[in-house]
Parts: C-alpha cells; structure tokens; sequence
C-alpha cells in the first residue's frame, strides 16, 4: 500500500529540519533568539498561561459533574478497546514518561534548599512549600491540560466520526475552513508543538541517563554521550515503531509501569517510609487548600518571586501545552468506549494521585536525608539528584541501574507514540499511518532533541518549549469553544440533563 505524503506532512517535516539545520549551524545565533522570545513570552504573557490553564480545569470538572458526561466517547453500544489497568499505564506512560523521573527529587530538593516559592529556604515551611508546589505542577492541572484535548479529538473522531484532527475539532465554529487552508495551518502548528513538546523530554531522558552513568561510573557528560544515548534508544524504539500500538506501546507501557512500581517500592520501603507517609498527606491537605491562590499566582509587585513563577509554574504550563497535541491525540486513541465522566474522572484523578505518591516518596527521601544533615543532594546537578539519593540507600547501585533503565523504557515509550501521533496528525488523522512516515518522524525527534541540546542544553529545550506552546494554547482554548457548542447542542437533542427534546409538544 503506498503511502500518503500529505501537504501537512511535507510543511512539517521541512520546518524542523530548518530548524535542526539551524541548531547544527548557527547554535549562539539561536540559543539567544530563543532566550529573547522565551523571556518576553513569560515576562508579558504569565497571566494569560494562568487564566487559560485553571479554565481548562474548570471545563474539565464541569463535564465530571453534568449529566452530559454520560455521553459515550463512540457510539452508544461500543466497549473499550483496552482494559482499565493497561489503559492507566498507556496514559500514564505517554502523560508523564521521563519527566517525572527526571523531576522527581531535582524539584522538591529545589524548592526545599535552593530556591523556595515562598518562604527562605531550608526551613520547615520550606518542606511544606516544596511539595505543595510541586503537587500543584504535576497534579490536576496537567492533566486537564491533556485532558481536554483528548476529551475534544475523542469526542469528535468516535462520537461523530470526524477525522482524528487537531482542525476537525473547529468544524462547529469555523465550518469548511477546517479542511481547507486554515485547517491545515491548525495541524502544522499542533505537529510543531508536538515535535518540540516530545523532542524536549526525550532531550530530559538523554541528559539524565548521561547524569547517572557520571555520577556511577565517571563517564564524561556532554553531547558526544548524549547522541551515543539518543542514537542507541532511537534504534529501540523504532524496532518497538515497527510492531504497532497493539504490541510496541501496549508492552512497554506495562513494562514502565512495572519498573516504576518496583523503583517506587524500593525507595519507599527503604527510604524514610513515615515521613514519606505524614508528608505525602500533609501536602495533599495543603494543595487542595491553596489551589485556587496557586492556580492565579503571579507576583505582580515581587520581581523575585514572579521570576520564580516563571521558571517554573509558566514553564511547566508550556511543557504541557506543547506536549498536550502529542498525548491528547494519543490518550483520545485509547480512549475509545468510554464515559466523558469516566474519562475525565480517571485521566485528572488517577494520574495525578500516582504522581503525588511518587513525588512524596522520591522529594521526601531526598529532602529528608538534607535536612537531618546525611548528604546535600542539592549540590547535584539536576540530573544526577535522583541518583544522589539512591547513594546513600541499601541495595542502591541496584536502584540506579533500574532507574536508568526505566528512563530509557520511559524514552522509548514517549518517541513511540510521539511516532505514532505525529504519523496520524500527518496522514489525514489515519490510525494506521504507514512505516516509512513514523520512522521519518522517529528520526525528527531524536535530531531535534539533539540539535536543541547542542544550541543550549537544558536551558534551550525549555526555551523552545515555552516559544512553541503558545500559538497552540489558542488553538486549545478555541477547541474548547466548539466542543462546548457541538456537546451542548447534542444534549438538547438527546433531552439530556435539563433540556428537552424538540419535539417534546408535537410528540404529546
């Protein structure tokens, strides 16, 4: 079967090889245009990530509390594809991947030693901000970020058979347009997003892989180690490309969640186990109490602090913007058969009660062993934390090498589906797109994360992220338009809830 090289395809795939071209060549030139963008994007624009960001939360639990959430993702008769548990370790998987590996002690310890949200740091209320802070970053609203993207593309491709499209989702407020020019423009900036939004976390993986090996073995860092890493798990992950969702992903997102069950258990059981308990449920107290302050925090009398809320709040915002094409397109995949009200339920509650959990044990091991005065995990680079705290455990070169390993299953899985995603929202919304297209993407990944490491390293992967993320949060915040428009239209059809039939009077 031949396989089809749409325009979206062509356009995308010659802007980021501009874009690698312009890395390998003139990487100062775009380190400090990104810099200078980034800058301006989170200096001018913090406000506007905030409103947008707590108001996808906000359409989020509206649709968890409507009667319309009993609406099915398909057609009324139709079963989910993937049992429960496989489908959490699918989302999970593709949701947070190497990220919350690579965050995992380096933010906690952050907020606890280096540079505290609110308070000064070292201190007991420093423990308290770092964990709250760092529930708020990976919790719900990450995941209604995701959320409603997937919730959107979902409901359009199963419900009403609508192609598996960024533009197919602006069919009620934009009409034909969709499948036209603008249409296509939508998904070249949805592909973007993605690429960068993938390229950046799997930039993390190589990085933290690296960290670990120098911080075991003295294997020198830099980027000559980082292809070599790239290179190798892009190999791996292509072989998994080649096998389809049904076996590449669906193991391997089984295997990640066995290996992060295992590594979780062993830090946990280990490692200080009842501070890790009275931390993990003082700091899901203090996150639902402060959630609306922290959701519209932006300091606009305090420098200092709205820097702080730049690095990291806006930041992560971005991450999860850019990321949300990717893992909107791939969650909604999965998702077909269930209730929007299962759907929103499971994909904002479940993921981030796990994420919790894992934060509290992993920061909590870390912060604890600095603040009784064991070792200073906080002299660490960022990527090597995680391995620092591992140093001072029983059975923890063990450890260490699990963790590596279960970054690189972390890695694989990502680059897989972000193949899989980028070959659907390039053929047209097919759920089959062809070998040649996911290797072609396969490839893009790996040399944009490479190029983005070589211009800058971290500092340039979180700066193109940022610059990527915005035009696509107005595309999100219009995709939310027309599923309210389409779902509220079709509950007055259904006489769901509180509106009625139509024909209610005549039907008498």
């Amino acid at each position: 079967m031949k396989e089809k090289f749409t325009t979206v395809f062509k356009i995308s795939v010659g802007i980021m090889l501009v874009l690698v071209i312009i890395g390998v060549v003139w990487p100062d030139g775009l380190e400090k245009t990104t810099e200078n963008v980034q800058a301006f994007i989170s200096n001018k624009l913090g406000w506007y990530y905030l409103i947008a960001v707590t108001l996808f939360v906000l359409v989020c639990l509206a649709f968890l509390l409507t009667p319309l959430g009993r609406i099915k993702l398909g057609k009324a008769d139709e079963k989910p594809e993937f049992s429960r548990p496989t489908w959490i370790a699918m989302l999970f998987s593709a949701g947070m991947g190497i990220g919350i590996v690579f965050w995992g002690t380096a933010e906690p310890i952050s907020h606890y030693a280096i540079n505290s949200p609110t308070v000064e740091t070292g201190t007991d209320q420093a423990i308290k901000d770092a964990m709250q802070y760092t529930f708020f970053h990976w919790g719900i609203h990450a995941w209604a970020i995701y959320g409603i993207v997937a919730l959107v593309l979902a409901y359009f491709n199963f419900r009403h058979g609508h192609a598996g499209l960024i533009s197919a989702t602006l069919k009620p407020i934009i009409g034909d347009k969709a499948d036209g020019v603008t249409g296509k423009v939508i998904d070249i900036l949805a592909v973007i997003a993605t690429v960068i939004g993938v390229a950046t976390t799997l930039g993390f993986g190589a990085v933290q892989i690296n960290g670990g090996l120098s911080y075991l073995f003295n294997v020198p860092t830099g980027i000559l180690v980082q292809f070599i890493i790239v290179a190798v798990v892009t190999v791996l992950f292509m072989i998994s490309a080649w096998t389809g969702l049904g076996k590449g992903i669906r193991i391997l997102s089984n295997v990640n969640m066995g290996l992060a069950g295992l590594l979780f258990l062993l830090v946990f059981s280990v490692g200080p186990t009842l501070f890790i308990l009275n931390l993990f449920t003082s700091s899901i107290g203090a996150y639902f109490q402060h959630l609306p302050t922290m959701s519209f925090r932006i300091a606009p009398l305090d420098e200092e602090t709205r820097e702080w809320i730049n690095n990291w709040t806006i930041f992560y915002w971005a991450w999860w913007i850019a990321w949300s094409p990717f893992v909107g397109v791939f969650i909604a995949r999965v998702s077909r058969g269930r209730s929007i009200r299962e759907f929103v339920f499971t994909v904002l509650v479940v993921p981030s009660v796990i994420g919790f959990l894992w934060f509290a044990t992993f920061g909590g091991a870390a912060i604890s062993l600095e603040h009784n005065g064991v070792d200073t995990i906080s002299s660490l680079a960022t990527e090597e934390s995680l391995f620092g705290v591992f140093s001072n455990m029983p059975l923890g070169m063990i450890a260490s090498i699990v963790a590596m390993t279960l970054i690189g299953t972390f890695f694989i899985t990502s680059a897989d589906s972000g193949t899989f995603v980028l070959g659907m929202m390039t053929t047209g919304g097919s759920e089959t797109p062809g070998t040649t297209i996911k290797l072609t993407w396969g490839v893009l990944l790996s040399a944009t994360a490479l190029a983005l490491l070589y211009t800058g390293g971290l500092q340039a992967l979180q700066n193109t992220m940022i610059i990527a993320a915005l035009p696509f949060s107005i595309i999100m915040l219009l995709m939310v338009i027309s599923f309210v428009k389409a779902i509220y239209k079709e509950g007055r059809e259904l006489g769901i809830g509180r509106f009625h039939p139509p024909n209610k009077k005549k039907a008498k």
